[in-house]
């Protein structure tokens, strides 16, 4: 595989979306319209649009390493004000993915370099679970539960940004969910029951997901 085959594999691929659909493109070139913000990993193998069967303009994404959401980070902070605020998304879905290499390498301390201050955020993460961790029995057991945890962390950090905040307390609805993805099976789960709609819900719904699993 080298760019030229991408290159052709583009062209078979916009010929045959045009020949469904000849104004596609022109349509799709006037306006974004997507009801979905996807905060997630950079994992190649989690192709947020296609998981969730959607197309070109019906889901906004950000992505990077183990899915974070750092108060720190301006990339990610203007992506979801860009959402939030212009695009009036409805829905925030912060997804992680089980076999997560960043959080792996979070959970066994191991060193890659500079990335080791990006996935410092998921080891605070782990710390203030150790005795959750603690619990289970054996390596894949932990990090399964550790990608849980962090998911629920990050649905947390969205909600505690001055964007959302400002965005629920002019009305505006919207909703963030926590979801994982299941690289072995290809399905998106929602059962970490961590699901916001309000600053009131933020706390108790963190405290339930944590629990839920333990």
């Amino acid at each position: 595989m080298n760019v030229e085959q991408l290159l052709s594999n583009n062209k078979q691929w916009s010929k045959s979306i045009s020949e469904k659909d000849p104004d596609y493109f022109k349509n799709l070139s006037k306006t974004q319209t997507p009801e979905f913000l996807w905060i997630g990993c950079a994992d190649s193998r989690v192709p947020d649009s296609q998981v969730v069967g959607l197309g070109p303009g019906e889901i906004f994404v950000h992505r990077n390493v183990a899915n974070l959401v750092i108060h720190t980070d301006l990339n990610c902070l203007s992506v979801l004000q860009y959402a939030v605020e212009v695009l009036k998304v409805q829905h925030i879905l912060v997804v992680g993915h089980y076999g997560c290499g960043g959080v792996k390498a979070a959970l066994l301390n191991a060193s890659h370099g500079l990335i080791d201050n990006w996935l410092r955020h998921v080891q605070d993460v782990k710390e203030k679970h150790t005795e959750v961790l603690a619990k289970l029995d054996g390596e894949e057991a932990q990090h399964d539960r550790l990608c849980e945890l962090n998911v629920i962390e990050q649905v947390y950090n969205v909600c505690q940004t001055t964007v959302v905040q400002g965005a629920w307390k002019r009305g505006q609805t919207l909703t963030v969910h926590g979801l994982i993805y299941g690289l072995k099976d290809g399905l998106l789960h929602d059962f970490l029951n961590v699901r916001v709609n309000s600053p009131e819900e933020m706390h108790n719904n963190y405290l339930a997901a944590v629990a839920a699993r333990s």
